[in-house]
């Protein structure tokens, strides 16, 4: 059998690829009788196959050529696993403890062979649907962050390197648009891909296209998303994006990944933890009110930025006379004026991340795809209310995040809410 142009496997010819590729038989010591192969792709777009032998494991991960949950009617380019492989490798080179090593990579079969995340791993979505405390959680995610952000924006990058990393990642066009049309768009309109909690939310749904200030506010957070090349970011981190132990934490499936604005990662990944938080009175039961796993959510969301803004901070201290280009240091010479210019950039990203949060909790309540931690609550109206909270939050902060100092205010607007 041949892998020299595009097919799509199957269990079978996954083994057969799989023997023809040393990069991955020596990774399961050339053995292949006992081999268990599982298709686990759960997600939208792609086949992700879990294969484990006695002597080795790894994952498979295929790009189809349109969206998988929706079919070939939705055609979507195989090349956007390019970019999640050579997201995989320069994050995983940035914080190798928090990105799964990449084994190997085959443009014509749009294949990435991984690090298999081995139980106890599972979704981080799953564990806060469970009510699961994560005491590294928050340092663990801020540390990826501060990272992967600050090592691929030009604090670090001098502007020739940076132009050059900035137009090899343009060709993700397809999914960018793709991020367009589902966050900024749709859900300010009518579109027949948007859903909701209906009748309940009906209301709601037509409040948010009626709403010329939070219009305001999407316009300029969607020309900031599609203009602002500020650093390599995931481009989908949400908590549907991050698999977990007690003790581990690691980031996976970047292929919306580009040089895009930085709130729009910090901002998904705090959104969907508040989006987490207001779920958990639908999860309540009897004996467990949820009433402390919520205060856990909030401090977590608290730390998280206040650790990345911490770390981001003494990377920048670390590297004033490093190669970037952004601030020069014969011109920010003094302790005073890089005070001044710290505090403005963390002040502006605050905000961003705040922003682009909001518009990513609205879109998982009235746009097309929804969130398990409300899924899977199975009272239709009992979800309604939980999601109605959520959207009136995110709405408000949509439109007044520059109000805000801290995050602590933010928790405190959130407890308000709720």
């Amino acid at each position: 059998m041949s892998f020299d142009e595009f097919k799509p496997l199957n269990e079978q010819s996954l083994v057969e690829y799989i023997k023809a590729t040393p990069a991955l038989s020596s990774r399961l010591g050339d053995k292949y009788d006992d081999l268990v192969i599982k298709e686990v792709g759960d997600g939208n777009l792609n086949f992700v196959f879990i294969v484990v032998g006695s002597t080795g494991s790894l994952v498979i991960k295929q790009a189809l050529p349109y969206i998988r949950c929706i079919g070939e009617s939705w055609p979507m380019t195989k090349e956007r696993a390019y970019f999640e492989a050579t997201t995989l490798r320069k994050h995983g080179a940035l914080s190798p403890d928090h990105v799964p090593e990449v084994y190997h990579f085959d443009r014509t079969m749009a294949l990435i062979g991984m690090r298999y995340l081995e139980p106890p791993h599972i979704i981080l979505r799953k564990g806060l649907v469970a009510g699961i405390q994560y005491p590294f959680l928050a340092e663990h995610m801020a540390d990826y962050m501060a990272k992967t952000l600050f090592f691929t924006s030009l604090l670090y990058h001098d502007t020739t390197e940076h132009k050059r990393a900035v137009t090899e990642f343009c060709g993700n066009v397809e999914l960018c648009r793709l991020t367009e049309q589902v966050v900024f768009s749709d859900p300010y309109r009518v579109s027949t891909f948007n859903r909701w909690t209906s009748p309940y939310l009906d209301d709601d749904a037509k409040a948010v296209r009626e709403d010329s200030a939070l219009k305001l506010e999407i316009a300029e957070l969607k020309s900031m998303f599609c203009e602002r090349a500020q650093a390599l970011i995931h481009g989908d981190l949400h908590t549907g994006s991050v698999m977990v132990t007690q003790d581990s934490t690691q980031v996976i499936d970047p292929e919306f990944s580009f040089y895009g604005p930085m709130g729009f990662d910090i901002g998904a990944y705090l959104g969907n933890l508040v989006l987490a938080f207001f779920a958990q009175d639908g999860h309540a039961a009897e004996g467990n009110d949820r009433k402390e796993y919520k205060q856990w959510i909030l401090r977590t969301i608290e730390q998280t930025w206040n650790m990345f803004n911490k770390r981001f901070i003494a990377l920048w201290d670390q590297n004033k006379d490093g190669p970037g280009e952004a601030y020069l240091a014969d011109i920010y010479n003094n302790t005073e004026v890089m005070q001044l210019v710290q505090e403005k950039y963390m002040r502006n990203l605050f905000h961003d991340s705040l922003g682009f949060g909001a518009a990513k909790m609205i879109r998982r309540i009235v746009g097309v795809a929804h969130v398990e931690d409300f899924e899977s609550i199975k009272d239709d109206k009992q979800r309604a209310v939980c999601e109605r909270k959520a959207l009136e939050f995110g709405k408000m902060l949509l439109k007044e995040r520059r109000k805000f100092k801290c995050i602590g205010e933010v928790v405190s607007a959130i407890q308000q809410q709720s």
